[in-house]
């Protein structure tokens, strides 16, 4: 395990051992500035020695995986889990400000058609992954004295994953080529029979039916499915809208990716020139030739150019949460018209959401708290620790941020 330097000026240098590490503060030359990673900070002036060190970074769409390395050694690796509920969360308060907009202002018009988006501009939701990557790589270079940043990217080509066969001018005629709407062609592609009863009920009014949800599933025909009426209103009124799966897989990962990556790299480029390029079919093939486990942390080891650097430490998991909930009714409406407060205290008992406690001897975080001050304790893998632990046998160690971070 390392022991993460600052000098005197808060510039990093080569990690120590904890033992050295314990010396230091013993005799009074350094003084501890974050507990994780553990970081000491010298207070005599000191120009250190450093090494090459190469940072590897697997840039994804849900994980992020991180690994400084000299040749030898690993000196820091990391996987971080990014939000996937900015896209979920932006429906939801566009269909509460749609539905506020027709109750209190029925005379405004709709202003969407007003609105220019500036040269560059990303959806919020994968705007978000782009300044996680370029943060995620500033607080290693605030850790470690990175000499070379190297960033694998890759290339989808989506119609060819979907159409082998695809060539010419067939990328610019979709399957729903000749039919006036995504209606038609779905009612058309499941032979005009509901997908559940298979005409058993004799319903000739035929629905389109959303697998996904379409705040996140969308309305492309993949995500729609043919029902008549009766199975419509049976699988909404019992509750059963995942009861089928997709026609073909989402590449809503693979397409974001295909987006993100030169904004990541041009991003990245401007704070730090020393960035390169690679590519996901070298990271594989390393992998492979060095018999190395499919990771996250492992495949940025092998993009950091040193493989078979041994790992004398645990791997860190980061995980990026929301900040704020500030949606003021929730959506399902009660008795009578209304809608109930989404309203929570922030402090419960001296605690907050996120809070990094120690329970029994166990590390872990606040996921769910309740008045009476029992709170849903967890780890950032999703490993239950205790439902309902009582707050008198909890003791804070981190207080509550958008980055959460644990040793794995």
């Amino acid at each position: 395990m390392f022991v993460y330097v600052l000098n005197k000026h808060g510039h990093p240098l080569m990690p120590c051992k904890p033992q050295k590490a314990r010396k230091l503060m013993q005799q009074g030359k350094a003084s501890v500035v974050r507990r994780t990673p553990f970081t000491i900070q010298l207070t005599y002036g000191s120009s250190g020695y450093k090494q090459p060190v190469s940072l590897g970074v697997d840039a994804g769409t849900k994980h992020i995986g991180l690994s400084a390395t000299t040749e030898s050694q690993v000196l820091f690796e990391a996987e971080v889990g990014l939000r996937t509920d900015i896209q979920e969360l932006l429906a939801t308060r566009r269909a509460l400000r749609r539905a506020r907009r027709d109750r209190k202002t029925r005379y405004r018009k709709p202003r969407f058609l007003n609105r220019n988006k500036d040269k560059g501009w990303l959806a919020p939701s994968v705007q978000n992954k782009v300044d996680m990557h370029a943060k995620m790589i500033t607080k290693l270079h605030a850790l470690l004295p990175i000499t070379d940043v190297i960033i694998e990217v890759a290339q989808f080509d989506i119609q060819k994953i979907k159409n082998p066969s695809i060539s010419g001018d067939l990328y610019q005629k979709g399957d729903q080529l000749g039919f006036w709407n995504v209606r038609e062609y779905v009612i058309y592609r499941d032979k005009h029979v509901c997908q559940h009863c298979k005409g058993k009920t004799k319903d000739k009014i035929l629905n389109v039916h959303h697998i996904e949800s379409r705040k996140i599933g969308g309305d492309g025909p993949d995500n729609l499915v043919t029902l008549c009426k009766t199975c419509h209103n049976s699988i909404h009124k019992e509750g059963k809208e995942h009861l089928f799966t997709r026609k073909s897989p989402s590449f809503r990962d693979a397409s974001q990716m295909t987006a993100m990556r030169w904004f990541i790299h041009h991003k990245v480029k401007e704070l730090y020139p020393h960035v390169k390029l690679t590519y996901g079919f070298q990271t594989k093939n390393t992998r492979i030739r060095y018999g190395l486990e499919k990771s996250h942390s492992i495949d940025a080891r092998c993009i950091s150019g040193n493989p078979l650097a041994s790992l004398s430490q645990n791997t860190y998991l980061f995980k990026q949460v929301r900040k704020n909930n500030r949606q003021l009714h929730k959506m399902t409406i009660a008795k009578g018209g209304y809608r109930k407060a989404n309203k929570a205290e922030r402090f419960v008992k001296g605690f907050q959401l996120f809070d990094k406690v120690v329970f029994e001897g166990n590390e872990c975080f606040v996921f769910g708290r309740r008045k009476s001050g029992y709170f849903d304790l967890r780890k950032l893998d999703g490993t239950s620790v205790h439902k309902s632990a009582s707050y008198k046998k909890l003791q804070i160690v981190g207080k509550a941020g958008t980055l959460l971070v644990q040793i794995s």
